[in-house]
């Protein structure tokens, strides 16, 4: 049986971003999920509820990892700057480098640590653009950097590591 979800007043947009805010916090990021869709389906390109929607999304990847970092990247081009594609591709990548750490399978910390340097890269492109005040690339940079540095599982693949001698 098939239910089609019922729209929502643009009226009550303001307050259903508050609950999808509530719900994060929660650790409800599904219930989250499902009320930015139903944002975004009277308000398109409302920003609020799409950064929520990738925050939601990257939530839930201790559940759906590949799956769940798919539909995050799915949503950053809809994001209307370029500072925020960067910054929530960042996102993505960090909490993906999470994930795997948390799951833990032969190689986790080998994919982490290119999944946190991947992250960097977005936030060092970020950084470039970001609005004066705002570091929040930067702290995010600055938060994969000591995850690096204090985890020793976190290294990079034997492949990439490799530096040939000329001796």
């Amino acid at each position: 049986m098939h239910f089609d979800p019922k729209p929502i007043s643009p009226e009550g947009v303001p307050a259903a971003l508050d609950k999808a805010h509530r719900y994060r916090l929660l650790n409800e990021p599904a219930d989250a999920e499902s009320i930015c869709l139903d944002v975004l389906a009277v308000d398109p390109d409302n920003q609020q509820a799409l950064e929520t929607l990738v925050l939601a999304i990257t939530d839930q990847f201790d559940r759906e990892m590949g799956v769940g970092v798919r539909r995050a990247r799915e949503v950053v081009p809809r994001l209307d700057d370029e500072y925020r594609r960067d910054y929530y591709a960042g996102i993505i990548c960090e909490r993906h480098a999470m994930a795997q750490l948390r799951r833990g399978a032969p190689g986790a910390g080998e994919a982490a640590y290119g999944s946190f340097r991947d992250a960097m890269a977005w936030y060092e492109k970020a950084e470039a653009l970001r609005p004066a005040g705002n570091d929040d690339a930067i702290l995010r940079w600055n938060s994969c950097a000591r995850a690096l540095a204090r985890n020793p599982a976190l290294a990079p693949s034997m492949a990439e590591a490799y530096e040939p001698s000329f001796d």
